[in-house]
């Protein structure tokens, strides 16, 4: 994070027609893969969890997919501050920012939805919104390519008529790399706090069964 830190700030080269607002881009981006990265391996993790119905699994969703929500509003945030100085309005409705509002939508019902569920309808009800959260990620990432967005034409990927100087293309990888590192530390934190919550959940199961038990 800190070689990154330095590259946008110190390295990379101020591009001609944004100026120093344009750096925004080397955040707003990683965060943006960063949460989709997390909408996959918490999808898959969900899956993963209805079919051995090992809770480790279960963990691992947990931790990414409330993982989606904190990158995306990263994301959402950052490009809103660089729209604001780049096309003159904080928001507007046009397709990939509208279907990025809605992948954030999808993961706050998740988390809600997750904690007023039984305990033994977690993990259903999880993996069927991830579902529809998986579905939205090629819409995001397809949306200025398929329909009139504000966004610009792709820079990466995008066709003959794309392409970043290479100083450029180097921040944005090791940004990249150092926002999907802090994303995986923020999963591993997050993945055992569950655990530590699961295991109290069960120890505490078993005291009031023993009370009760105990009672009669």
């Amino acid at each position: 994070m800190l070689i990154a830190l330095y590259l946008i700030f110190m390295w990379v080269t101020t591009e001609a027609t944004m100026g120093i607002m344009q750096r925004v881009f080397y955040f707003h981006f990683p965060a943006a893969i960063a949460s989709f990265w997390a909408v996959f391996v918490g999808g898959i993790a969900s899956i993963q969890y209805l079919r051995t119905r090992d809770s480790r699994y279960d963990d691992l969703a947990v931790a990414a997919n409330e993982s989606v929500m904190v990158f995306e509003a990263i994301n959402i945030l950052l490009g809103s501050i660089w729209g604001r100085r780049a096309w003159g309005i904080w928001w507007t409705w046009d397709a990939r920012l509208t279907s990025a509002l809605l992948l954030f939508l999808i993961y706050f019902a998740y988390v809600t939805l997750r904690h007023a569920a039984p305990v033994e309808q977690r993990g259903m009800i999880g993996a069927v919104i991830c579902i529809f959260g998986m579905a939205d990620v090629p819409v995001i990432y397809m949306a200025n390519r398929l329909f009139r967005t504000q966004h610009p034409a792709p820079v990466l990927a995008g066709g003959e008529n794309s392409g970043m100087e290479t100083d450029m293309f180097v921040t944005l990888m090791v940004a990249t790399v150092a926002m999907l590192m802090l994303w995986w530390c923020v999963v591993r934190v997050r993945r055992r706090l569950e655990s530590s919550a699961r295991r109290q959940e069960a120890l505490s199961r078993e005291i009031y069964s023993r009370i009760g038990y105990l009672t009669l």
